[in-house]
């Protein structure tokens, strides 16, 4: 069984979840397309790392793409430019995290926070997941709430899944209106 990033259900209302993640460790990768990026990370948690040992897949695979909504953006969530994140299986603490072996691997820890998030099933395509995006900001912005980073993709299946099978979510961090 895979573990998940757990998260508490503050609110739900027509298809969105307002969520609160706790403090959550990543392995991030910038700048790489998400096959490059995903192969670079993979290595990582086969055993390419200070220790030497295998780290257990966990979901959801997250990535951001700066620029692919049209909205301003204050502080980011994950990166300020395209990123690849695995996160890492919740016995590790920020401290006890393997080293990566390659240095296009950065390890961070994203503080815990609010976030709403609008799930969809399917393949996850730019044009997709866009779309999804902007349904959630209109939502985000219609309950009052401010979207206070850029918009990101959860993607909790392996790639062999069936479309019609695969769970995915867009999503943003929220902060209540000012």
């Amino acid at each position: 069984m895979v573990e998940s990033l757990g998260y508490d259900i503050v609110s739900a209302s027509e298809g969105v979840e307002v969520r609160r993640y706790p403090a959550t460790v990543l392995a991030t990768v910038r700048g790489l397309s998400d096959d490059e990026a995903f192969s670079v990370l993979f290595s990582y948690i086969s055993g390419n790392n200070s220790l030497r040992e295998k780290v257990s897949m966990t979901t959801p695979v997250v990535s951001s793409d700066e620029g692919s909504v049209d909205m301003p953006m204050t502080s980011p969530v994950i990166s300020s430019r395209r990123s690849f994140s695995f996160v890492l299986p919740s016995r590790y603490s920020p401290d006890e995290v393997p080293e990566p072996g390659d240095p296009r691997i950065v390890t961070e820890v994203v503080p815990e926070r609010r976030v709403a998030a609008l799930r969809f099933r399917g393949r996850s395509r730019h044009r997709d997941v866009d779309a999804k995006t902007g349904e959630l900001l209109e939502w985000v912005r219609s309950k009052g709430l401010v979207a206070s980073g850029e918009p990101f993709l959860m993607r909790y299946n392996p790639p062999f899944t069936p479309g019609f099978l695969r769970r995915n979510e867009v999503a943003v961090e929220v902060t209540a209106s000012r």
